[in-house]
């Protein structure tokens, strides 16, 4: 069960983590994603630049219907068809980033699901998915139920932390 993983991407090399827990089970109960990391992949998230030197890290299937940038991000590729969120660079000088996982949230999240388990940041990151359920509630405020073009930013964001805005 539990197996360790060398990571040797753009980002990280020679990064080593173990899975300790079974791919997609064992969450914090206060963990409750709508969407697992390959639906996030094929629905189109992050202008499909995200996770195109990481394949090796993770299922092949996560990127069998994936949308995926061929060299510059493409926002045509989101779901909503628009820009949502800061650049790395944002993330970096607001120190949201940790070292694990130097791309951030969903990266951490790929991770997770995958069956990584980091004490205390495992709780951080938590923490920051259930204070962006905000959005959910503004969307829910300002819309028609079922309006897809209705804050069509804030639809595509939430889509890039896991809850599943088009049901809203």
């Amino acid at each position: 069960m539990t197996r360790e993983v060398v990571v040797n991407d753009l980002m990280q090399r020679g990064y080593r983590y173990v899975r300790t827990r079974p791919m997609g089970k064992e969450f914090d109960p206060d963990f409750l994603p709508e969407l697992t990391p390959a639906e996030m992949l094929e629905l189109g998230v992050f202008c499909g630049k995200y996770m195109r030197d990481c394949r090796a890290e993770f299922p092949a299937d996560w990127f069998a219907k994936a949308k995926l940038a061929a060299t510059l991000p493409d926002c045509s590729l989101n779901y909503f068809g628009v820009r949502a969120g800061s650049s790395l660079s944002v993330w970096r000088d607001k120190g949201w980033l940790h070292p694990d996982d130097p791309r951030g949230w969903f990266q951490w999240y790929c991770r997770y699901y995958s069956g990584r388990r980091l004490e205390g940041e495992d709780g951080r990151q938590i923490a920051r998915w259930r204070a962006f359920r905000r959005h959910v509630r503004q969307v829910e405020t300002n819309c028609e139920p079922g309006d897809p073009f209705c804050r069509p930013r804030q639809r595509q964001a939430l889509l890039q932390w896991a809850y599943d805005s088009r049901r809203i």
